[in-house]
């Protein structure tokens, strides 16, 4: 079977949030589909690993901020490459308190406050069904699709992601000694459409999507 038939595909870009307490959770997802039109129900696809999948099942209820073209890659950094658990994601991201729940406030194209109705085992996700309860839209930017994030942006999705598919050095085409990839979110510099080296770049220069020094990049 060619996994890679599944990338034809198409996804959004979501950031998914919760709360627990006075604890502010959220993660990056691309997988959330709408199911129906009148009292609208949506359902989203997240890892059973996910910290912000725990908090969804006790708090019962999530906020969704759909991602633009224009919205900081880092945002997918921060909610795809780092956990809730051990980390404040939210630290350094404009954010506002809808219905006692964060939305992301970095150039977005609107967002979902959601209530929770059921669960549906998906082996290493859960698909949480949920209905829409209030939505607002922030901005006419284009939203941001998974097509756009892997070309333009260079990223890759998180390893907890539903269509993560671990890539093969064969199937990555690269021209030797002049790509460097972050080995944590798979973003690659290359020297051919940069004008600065890899080397020459500041000793304080960090990966755009995930925010990694240069020291977590590999030669490829």
């Amino acid at each position: 079977m060619n996994i890679n038939a599944l990338m034809d595909m198409t996804y959004g870009m979501y950031v998914v949030t919760s709360r627990d307490e006075d604890k502010k959770v959220g993660c990056f997802v691309n997988t959330v589909t709408q199911i129906t039109a009148e009292n609208p129900i949506i359902l989203v696809s997240i890892n059973k690993k996910s910290y912000t999948n725990e908090i969804i099942k006790k708090n019962k209820k999530f906020n969704v901020s759909i991602l633009s073209e224009k919205t900081d890659p880092k945002i997918i950094g921060t909610f795809g490459f780092t956990s809730s658990r051990d980390n404040d994601k939210f630290v350094d991201v404009n954010y506002k308190i809808i219905s006692e729940i964060p939305v992301i406030d970095e150039n977005i194209c609107g967002y979902l406050v959601c209530e929770l109705l059921q669960v549906i085992d998906a082996e290493t996700h859960d698909i949480f069904i949920a209905r829409v309860m209030d939505a607002e839209k922030e901005s006419n930017n284009e939203p941001m699709t998974y097509s756009y994030y892997h070309r333009e942006i260079k990223g890759r999705a998180p390893k907890e992601a539903p269509t993560y598919v671990e890539e093969k050095e064969e199937e990555v085409k690269v021209e030797e000694k002049s790509q460097y990839k972050c080995k944590i979110c798979g973003y690659v510099h290359d020297e051919n459409k940069s004008s600065t080296k890899f080397d020459e770049l500041p000793d304080d220069w960090k990966c755009p999507i995930c925010g990694r020094p240069k020291s977590d990049f590999e030669k490829i």
